[in-house]
């Protein structure tokens, strides 16, 4: 029986605060909805509740009559603008008319822009595999006819043969990275001398004016320079080579002797070969 008083007394307790409790919360609402009725009215103290939709919609209006009228007024001056530049430029050519003459002669004292190019360009210009190289061909290289050989010699010593005919330019040094012809010797330099063919003019012997393909050697300023049947030769300067030429470089007891494929033949056959690369280089050319 307790326990039933008990719960009892529970359930009525809690029907007793459930209608405060509701009672708590409407106010609480209602106090909200002054607090925001309150607020909006110090903001906009002029306002009436019934009277803000048409106010915003006379806000509208205005703006876009405001909108209207500055376009109108842009348009117009960009015409007055667009009137009075036809005008000026009308005026301008008017009063250039007479002075066009003198006008145009003037450019003519100018200096003419120069295009070339400059030595750090060509520098840029003349690198293989990320090495810039001292020599730069002439427009007069060309690739031989004739089939030229090297032949190595190293104390009485035979090496293998070295065609010389498939370039136009053969570089060498000591460094392997760029030179077509490696030189391993530690007194040359990594850029020593370029083996070059230049196509030249000759007079026959009937005094006309031929032009053949012939090697030439120039040194590139090394260090212990480059010998021509053991004569040195002057740096940054072309020497023509002829069959049998022999070529040192540096302190190296290596020597270079140059032949041809025709150089076992007899001084006929040799004579022949020669004018068949006359004629075959005046063809080209």
């Amino acid at each position: 029986q307790e326990r039933d008083d008990h719960c009892r007394r529970g359930n009525e307790e809690r029907k007793q605060r459930h209608p405060t409790e509701q009672e708590h919360r409407r106010d609480r609402s209602g106090d909200r909805e002054r607090h925001r009725d309150h607020s909006d009215r110090r903001k906009n103290p002029h306002e009436r509740p019934g009277v803000r939709g048409h106010e915003r919609e006379r806000d509208a209006q205005n703006i876009r009559e405001q909108q209207a009228e500055r376009e109108f007024y842009n348009e117009r001056r960009r015409e007055h603008r667009q009137n009075n530049e036809g005008s000026s430029v009308d005026q301008n050519s008017e009063l250039r008319q007479p002075d066009n003459k003198p006008k145009d002669k003037a450019p003519v004292n100018k200096e003419k822009p120069n295009f070339e190019l400059s030595g750090a360009l060509l520098e840029d210009a003349n690198t293989f595999r990320g090495v810039v190289i001292k020599y730069s061909e002439p427009p007069e290289a060309r690739i031989p006819k004739k089939r030229w050989r090297l032949y190595p010699f190293k104390n009485d010593e035979f090496l293998p043969v070295m065609y010389i005919h498939r370039q136009s330019a053969y570089l060498l040094g000591r460094h392997r990275r760029i030179a077509d012809i490696p030189i391993d010797h530690p007194s040359c330099s990594k850029q020593h001398a370029v083996f070059q063919y230049r196509l030249v003019e000759y007079t026959r012997a009937d005094g006309s004016v031929g032009r053949r393909v012939r090697p030439y050697i120039i040194d590139l300023g090394s260090g212990n320079g480059t010998f021509l049947n053991n004569q040195r030769i002057e740096p940054q300067r072309y020497y023509e080579l002829k069959e049998k030429d022999v070529l040192k470089f540096g302190f190296s007891s290596r020597e270079y002797v140059l032949l041809h494929e025709s150089s076992d033949k007899s001084e006929a056959n040799a004579k022949d070969d020669d004018d068949e690369e006359e004629k075959e280089e005046e063809s080209d050319s």
